[in-house]
């Protein structure tokens, strides 16, 4: 798998220069690379307490991206996956410590402990105060002697650091930290493993599976089960942090693990409210990529009790972009609709004949989805078939409150439905098709005539014409041999979207911005659409007329 970087033995170090460059001066780093590869704070004058953590690297932004006012002091970074050097974190301990003192926030693995125990021991003997919270917040296997340390962790940041800015001694902020490490509790899954830089995908979960309970290296989770869909996962997740639950009120920090999209993250943040869990949580980190498993497809949900003591120190303000803001949850606010979006009053009215010809139109649209979304995928984004689909879905759960016996309030009141449950190109174009055929019919056009009417309206609107590589090239020899039969009707239109197959620049839609390559021996979506509802429509011999 190809990956944005030069050689893997140079990534961190690269990295670094990145953050660093990026910061506006914000931060610096140690010069002593690569062995030493330490973030600080530009501004650090050790009048206070410093907080020192991190680990190994691929966990972005953490933890050199939470190095500023309020949060961390300083950032030890390891390799990929790896706990930095004894010498590495001493180093970073010599550096930021005043007579204030310093902590370390470590997670509780393996080398993190050993790495940065000796390396606390090394600094007190120097003469350096130095304490250490080991935090394990990974509730996925119970009976574990030793639970992994977490995205809870950045709970024990926040809030140390909160103390820490606002003048606390070692004590105070070595006992915020000890606290949160203990209140903070954590689960992880995923669809997916990561892709460690200059190493192929380990694929162990299989396709149609998710892991549930896994650390944030790569590591193997608790057990994997059949993937249902997002509200099952995410139930699934709170049976697990449910039994833990003893407060009233709780935060989530809700962390993608790298891989997953903000539009899924949205979708889990919701599942989350509406869980078991979900009356429990009053506030939210996130959603986002906070302590991240490379490119995971993964979340990991970490809860943390809130009350007068700690809700202010979440609360509190850093001088960190990577860090978002706590959000209060608040019930969802509804608007109504404007006006205007319900202006269209309609008579319901049926007619056997023409709804039979929409539920023939509606089946084929949505029967074909599938395959309009693979050939869009070819020359567009891969959506076609899900938007025609839904339309159609919810035309036919409309279909009774439309004036199926008039055409001249049919075509429009078709279009109108489109307006508001297709999105997209398509919807629009499908939307003047039929107001233009309604205003026809108005003015004593046949039916027809009146979809011819409309073809040329979005000729005209659209700027597309025959051989442009779009639906016209299936609709227009359909609609022009129509009067002839259905059969006419739909043999033309399917030439006419095969056509498309080999047209190799196209002059309109998202195709025209896509390479001949891509374009050669697939059919248009939009074509492909038309020549399947006619299809459908001579196969079932409805008629129109």
């Amino acid at each position: 798998m190809a990956q944005f970087f030069n050689k893997k033995e140079d990534i961190v170090q690269e990295a670094i220069n990145g953050v660093v460059a990026a910061s506006g001066g914000k931060l610096t780093r140690l010069d002593g690379y690569p062995f030493v590869r330490v973030v600080v704070r530009s501004d650090w004058d050790q009048s206070k307490v410093a907080i020192v953590s991190d680990g190994g690297s691929g966990h972005e932004p953490a933890h050199a991206g939470f190095v500023g006012s309020g949060l961390l002091t300083a950032a030890v970074c390891g390799d990929v996956f790896a706990s930095p050097s004894v010498d590495a974190v001493l180093a970073g301990i010599q550096a930021v410590t005043g007579k204030a003192g310093c902590l370390l926030v470590v997670k509780n693995y393996t080398g993190d402990r050993l790495n940065f125990g000796l390396a606390a021991a090394r600094a007190r003997e120097m003469g350096l105060r130095v304490n250490m919270v080991i935090v394990q917040d990974d509730i996925a296997l119970p009976d574990l002697a030793q639970p992994r340390g977490l995205v809870g962790t950045l709970f024990v940041h926040k809030i140390a650091g909160a103390v820490a800015e606002a003048g606390g001694d070692l004590e105070d902020v070595t006992n915020a930290a000890q606290r949160a490490a203990q209140g903070a509790i954590s689960i992880g899954m995923s669809l997916s493993s990561c892709t460690v830089p200059g190493s192929d995908r380990e694929d162990r979960i299989a396709e149609g599976d998710i892991e549930m309970g896994l650390g944030i290296h790569g590591e193997s989770g608790a057990e994997q089960i059949a993937f249902k869909d997002a509200k099952k996962a995410v139930a699934d997740a709170a049976s697990k942090l449910e039994p833990h639950l003893t407060a009233d009120n709780y935060c989530v920090l809700l962390n993608n693990l790298g891989g997953t999209t903000a539009l899924e993250m949205s979708v889990l943040t919701q599942e989350l409210q509406k869980s078991s869990i979900g009356d429990r949580i009053t506030h939210i980190v996130g959603p986002a990529p906070l302590m991240t498993a490379l490119d995971m497809h993964g979340v990991c949900i970490s809860v943390y009790p809130v009350d007068e003591t700690d809700l202010p120190l979440l609360q509190a303000e850093v001088a960190v972009s990577s860090w978002p803001d706590m959000q209060e949850i608040v019930p969802t606010a509804l608007l109504p609709l404007p006006e205007h979006s319900n202006s269209v009053r309609i008579l319901a009215s049926s007619h056997d004949g023409h709804a039979r010809i929409i539920r023939e139109c509606c089946d084929a649209l949505i029967d074909a989805e599938a395959d309009l979304n693979a050939l869009d995928s070819k020359s567009g984004d891969g959506d076609t078939g899900a938007t025609v689909a839904t339309a159609a879905r919810a035309l036919l759960d409309r279909l009774d409150k439309l004036p199926q016996a008039d055409l001249i309030q049919l075509f429009p009141a078709i279009g109108h439905e489109l307006t508001q449950t297709m999105g997209g190109s398509f919807g629009v174009i499908l939307a003047i098709f039929f107001s233009a055929a309604g205003e026809a019919c108005s003015s004593g056009r046949t039916p027809i005539a009146a979809l011819q009417f409309g073809l040329q309206r979005i000729k005209e609107v659209g700027g597309a014409n025959l051989g442009d590589r779009t639906m016209i090239d299936a609709l227009e020899p359909a609609l022009e041999v129509l009067e002839q039969g259905l059969e006419d009707a739909a043999s033309l239109a399917r030439k006419g979207a095969e056509d498309t197959a080999f047209m190799l620049k196209a002059k309109a839609g998202r195709a025209a911005y896509v390479n001949a390559a891509q374009l050669k021996g697939n059919t248009d979506p939009g074509a492909e659409a038309v020549a399947r509802v006619f299809e459908r429509l001579a196969r079932s011999n409805a008629q129109v007329s």
